[in-house]
């Protein structure tokens, strides 16, 4: 729909031949798609986060969005072994006994008071 549709990043009309389309109802010339937060270009070469709107590169929408450890409060990369308890995620190697520093690992009990 060249022409009809209106650029999420400028609001200029999209007259161009090729027009990026994230979602259902958000359009960008191929120039203006780009990490807001970072500012590098989203093309068809990597990959595209939205969130209110707006486009994020993933290492911006891991870092801003993303899951984080509740003792380092580090992002998780897609190959980090975690531990949960109650609503936390823990890096295996952040989840310790908070009285002595051992590390707690699969299989030990535990007791968790306030965080």
């Amino acid at each position: 729909r060249p022409g009809l549709a209106l650029c999420a990043g400028c609001g200029g009309r999209i007259q161009d031949p090729f027009l990026l389309r994230v979602s259902p109802d958000l359009e960008w010339h191929v120039a203006c798609l780009k990490c807001a937060e970072c500012g590098q270009p989203l093309d068809e070469t990597c990959t595209c986060f939205l969130r209110d709107g707006k486009a994020y590169c993933k290492r911006d929408y891991s870092r801003l969005f993303g899951i984080k450890c509740a003792q380092c409060r580090a992002a998780f990369s897609s190959s980090d072994l975690v531990m949960r308890a109650r609503d936390h995620v823990y890096h295996l190697e952040c989840f310790r006994c908070a009285a002595c520093g051992r590390q707690l690992l699969p299989g030990d009990q535990f007791c968790l008071r306030e965080r």
